[in-house]
């Protein structure tokens, strides 16, 4: 690791207050950059000119990776030199005037209804770990949290009696309803969460079964595996399952303000979105069954 990055990820944390997850990303795009310097025998990533960034950007996408990536990869370079310049250990921010890649944004992805079904019905509360898995998959189903969200949960945001997940961040408070079968399946896995080693030692909702709070990737493992065991051929990541949350509250009658809230988006336009696959599956829909859809 380079002394300037160690330096710029320790501000992230100490000054900006920045996840562990954003230290880890920032920390990942600045190391491959570092090691892509060094194969093109440029070692000082604060000699860095102009055009070693948009080579670099191009031998990405040379690479396969999608717009998104370069994008993030691009934002990432764009935080560490403007640091890097702000504290004067550059006299020029090689990555000022780049830009990124335009990327075409896909569509929310949800699950039908009998897809949601095998998915939630795939664990089998034989063990800790089924009733753990159990738990995530209905309150992820039940809440359309994030996976962030998920996993930063504390057994405090949980209130049984009523039936709510109480979800605080630093900018924002949310107090999200969960069904009764999601309710019971949270009870059942708090009630055997102390078979887990060192579990009393931490107040985090959800543990791997080491005693460690479940991460992103260990969250993401445990939904593909259960894709994998329904034999279902769609890809399911967190977001899908949040995707479906929203887009079936919106079939089923709800409204848009309230799903806004319980999403936790500060912007109606990007509820909006969930509200658009509707209609579009609606016209898709019409134009395939109606008689003289196809007349002109």
């Amino acid at each position: 690791m380079n002394k300037y990055a160690d330096e710029y990820l320790l501000y992230l944390t100490h000054n900006k207050g920045a996840s562990v997850n954003t230290v880890d990303s920032y920390k990942r795009d600045i190391n491959k950059f570092i090691d892509y310097l060094a194969e093109v025998n440029t070692e000082d990533p604060a000699c860095v000119t102009q055009t070693d960034v948009l080579n670099y950007l191009l031998y990405l996408k040379k690479q396969g990776k999608s717009a998104s990536t370069v994008s993030r990869v691009l934002s990432s370079l764009k935080s560490f030199y403007k640091y890097l310049f702000s504290n004067k250990h550059i006299d020029t921010d090689p990555t000022v005037d780049i830009h990124g890649f335009k990327s075409e944004k896909r569509p929310p992805q949800a699950l039908s209804d009998t897809q949601i079904d095998m998915l939630l019905n795939t664990p089998v509360c034989h063990n800790i770990k089924g009733y753990r898995d159990k738990a995530i998959l209905e309150l992820m189903y039940a809440t359309g949290m994030r996976a962030t969200d998920i996993i930063n949960l504390r057994l405090s945001d949980v209130n049984l009696n009523v039936g709510f997940i109480f979800y605080h961040s630093k900018n924002k408070e949310r107090v999200i309803p969960i069904y009764s079968l999601a309710k019971e399946c949270v009870k059942n896995y708090i009630e055997k969460r102390k078979q887990i080693k060192n579990s009393e030692n931490t107040d985090v909702l959800f543990l791997n079964l080491n005693g460690n709070p479940l991460t992103r990737q260990g969250l993401y493992k445990i939904i593909k595996s259960y894709q994998k065991i329904s034999g279902m051929m769609v890809d399911i990541t967190p977001n899908t399952i949040r995707d479906s949350f929203a887009i079936h509250l919106l079939e089923n009658g709800a409204d848009l303000k309230s799903v806004q809230e319980m999403m936790g988006h500060s912007d109606i336009a990007s509820t909006q979105v969930y509200e658009q696959v509707i209609k579009n599956k609606l016209t898709e829909v019409y134009q395939k069954a109606h008689p003289r859809s196809k007349l002109k």
